[in-house]
């Protein structure tokens, strides 16, 4: 059975990854809209690692919304990179299986190219001593990883600066709730997304509030929304990765949501 796991909005995420039966623990460093360097849970990254794995509870970092890598403005860019390898290193230290960062965008009137430019510099300047996952998004005219062109376009850039194997430390995430945003179909998403990128590493299995192509970022619990669960179980089936639940945590939704997949995929 794939590892089931969920994102925690919470300061002590193994207790609540514990309490609803996650095997894995996503959360955030600190601040996701801020820019400041991240924060260790306790602050000894060797106390959080050995409390996880004693638990058998796997961790994996988001990194904060506000790195784009991708935009030609310096002083957003230049501080993107440099806490981008912050949460890298920092999420190495405590054991994770991976570090999560969205894909960015460039500005409007400016072309995705350079973006791509700004991708293959980050990936060849920037340290990654656990896989990097770039993340699908749901909208933006200059997103580079919401359609299946765009982020065959990205991995192209990527994946050419990368390295070969396992030391390349660079993957993907997709977000069910992101795809059906961009008006990418489900039934499918995850074997053409493996036909590009050759792999998916992580699911990031939620339900949208909002219709197929919307463009809006709105996750939902997975028997609540908009999307058919049993296309969410068909692509967890399809990617053959761990998956974690960004859904909404009201009235136990979250737990709900790990506890419904886990009895829904094979063992």
């Amino acid at each position: 059975m794939a590892r089931i796991g969920a994102h925690f909005h919470v300061e002590h995420p193994l207790d609540e990854a514990v309490a609803c039966g996650a095997d894995a623990a996503q959360f955030f460093l600190g601040d996701p809209q801020g820019w400041k360097a991240p924060v260790i849970p306790g602050g000894d990254p060797a106390a959080v690692k050995d409390a996880f794995a004693a638990a058998g509870v796997d961790i994996y970092i988001h990194a904060p919304y506000v790195i784009n890598v991708a935009t030609s403005n310096n002083r957003i860019r230049i501080p993107s990179r440099k806490l981008l390898g912050q949460h890298l290193k920092a999420a190495a230290a405590v054991g994770a299986k991976g570090l999560i960062v969205h894909g960015g965008h460039v500005t409007a009137g400016t072309d995705a190219e350079a973006g791509l430019e700004n991708w293959r510099k980050a990936v060849e300047r920037i340290e990654r001593p656990l896989p990097l996952l770039i993340e699908n998004t749901a909208g933006g005219d200059g997103a580079l990883a919401r359609t299946l062109d765009a982020i065959g376009k990205l991995w192209e850039a990527v994946d050419g600066v990368a390295g070969n194997g396992e030391d390349a430390n660079l993957g993907f995430c997709l977000d069910t709730c992101h795809a059906n945003a961009a008006g990418i179909d489900l039934a499918d998403a995850a074997d053409r997304i493996k036909a590009i990128t050759g792999r998916i590493d992580l699911v990031h299995c939620n339900n949208s509030r909002d219709e197929f192509g919307s463009g809006r970022d709105r996750h939902a619990n997975i028997a609540s929304g908009t999307i058919d669960p049993a296309l969410l179980l068909g692509v967890v089936r399809a990617a053959g990765a761990p998956v974690i639940c960004e859904t909404p945590a009201d009235g136990g939704g979250l737990a709900a949501d790990v506890s419904w997949l886990k009895e829904n995929l094979p063992a």
